[in-house]
């Protein structure tokens, strides 16, 4: 495999994963801007909306016939919350050329309907189609209703927001429900335009690419020679992160209907040093990233406290989430021991087992990377938003070099932020 970027335009870049372990290609359009409340339910909603028709192509029965007649390609679409950014999102994977039963230019013809139908939609008199929005604002109402239906997902974005409560981490990626409404399809083509003329732009393709002329295509492409040249305002998401302030732990109880507790711990990270995430990595697969880790063995296993307990590092915001489903009268119990699990690895009360085995589970997960187009094209674009590269086997070789002493260093710089619990 090898990998390449380089710029098309200013603020649009280009980057090739060339691999021929696929019998698909895989592409995605990328479009980045810094999370707002004014703008985020905009965002959802033109993601949404681009998948309805293309000027070439008006309705998503011609877009699926399309789709069918290129030898079964699929479409996807959908927004991220990347760090303070929100990503808008588009892939099309169609089958490898080499696969196909007769010659075809299918890179260059799924090349272009992507690029259709990011930056060509349908328009009728300067407005997205009437009929497509209410429809859109239909679906991504449903979608924000839904929140509350997964209990877990639901608790663990209520601590996000608390914990980010006023910074545009704390926005919900679907939008509001509040500002959907106002939306009108005027209003939403008018900020697709300065959308699509002012932000980061990044196009991958992923697979047996190596002879297509992927550059040539894009550069030709007229949706691209319509697009300006941009110096885009977005987040760069790496260890430098903005702190968020020390303060007592804020404590948010909320009542539902449910038969078990959800525990919600946001951890911030007070350490910023450059290669600083490699230390955090191992620090929280210690702490709760399996079945070896802290949390599993002695809030599940010893104490009988919880029937799900684990963290989840979150690099792009420097802070650790730790999760538990328990029993609601064991609430008080579980945050002690919880507690006790940070206090231990702050002493260094760990082993080097502990250390190798963690690692163990980081670097498997590392190998994994190379096996989905998607989690490749994710993770080079994660290098393109921090502006720091490193390449996959660098990655694995930084987990490696990671000491107890600095474990131990970076455990004293973590306070908890904020304990959020589910109960009835």
């Amino acid at each position: 495999m090898n990998y390449q970027k380089e710029e098309i335009k200013q603020g649009i870049t280009l980057h090739q994963i060339h691999t021929p372990n696929y019998k698909t290609n895989l592409y995605a359009i990328f479009i980045a801007t810094p999370l707002k409340r004014q703008n985020v339910t905009l965002d959802a909603l033109i993601a949404a909306t681009l998948r309805r028709g293309t000027k070439n192509l008006p309705t998503q029965e011609q877009i699926s016939q399309k789709l069918e007649m290129m030898y079964g390609a699929s479409f996807d679409c959908g927004v991220e919350k990347t760090g303070d950014n929100h990503i808008l999102k588009f892939y099309l994977e169609t089958l490898n050329e080499e696969y196909l039963p007769q010659p075809e230019k299918l890179v260059q013809e799924s090349l272009n309907i992507l690029l259709d139908l990011v930056f060509n939609p349908y328009i009728q008199e300067n407005s997205f189609k009437p009929e497509y929005i209410q429809g859109e604002k239909q679906n991504l109402t449903q979608i924000i209703q839904a929140k509350i239906d997964n209990k877990n997902k639901y608790s663990y974005d209520r601590c996000i927001e608390e914990m980010y409560k006023n910074k545009p981490y704390g926005l919900y990626k679907f939008g509001y429900i509040e500002d959907l409404e106002k939306i009108t399809p005027q209003s939403l083509y008018e900020y697709y335009q300065t959308l699509i003329n002012t932000c980061k732009i990044d196009i991958f393709c992923s697979g047996a690419i190596q002879n297509s002329n992927i550059k040539q295509i894009v550069e030709q492409n007229q949706n691209i020679q319509n697009l300006k040249p941009r110096t885009p305002e977005y987040v760069i998401n790496n260890e430098t992160t903005n702190e968020l302030t020390s303060q007592e732990p804020n404590i948010v109880n909320e009542s539902m209907q449910i038969t078990q507790g959800k525990l919600v711990m946001g951890l911030n990270i007070k350490e910023t040093a450059e290669n600083s995430r490699f230390v955090a990595s191992v620090y929280n697969a210690i702490l709760g990233g399996g079945a070896t880790s802290k949390l599993f063995q002695n809030v599940r296993e010893k104490q009988s406290l919880a029937y799900t307990a684990g963290s989840n590092y979150n690099r792009t915001k420097n802070s650790i989430f730790i999760r538990c489903g328990i029993e609601i009268q064991n609430y008080q119990k579980a945050v002690e021991t919880i507690k006790q699990q940070l206090e231990d690895l702050k002493n260094g009360n760990f082993t080097q087992e502990d250390i190798i085995s963690s690692k163990e589970l980081i670097l498997a997960s590392i190998d994994t990377i190379t096996e989905e187009q998607d989690t490749q094209i994710t993770y080079y674009y994660g290098q393109e938003l921090a502006d720091r590269f490193i390449s996959i086997e660098d990655y694995a070789n930084k987990i490696k070099e990671v000491t107890k002493e600095q474990i131990t260093k970076l455990a004293n710089t973590i306070t908890i932020h904020t304990i959020y619990f589910l109960k009835d």
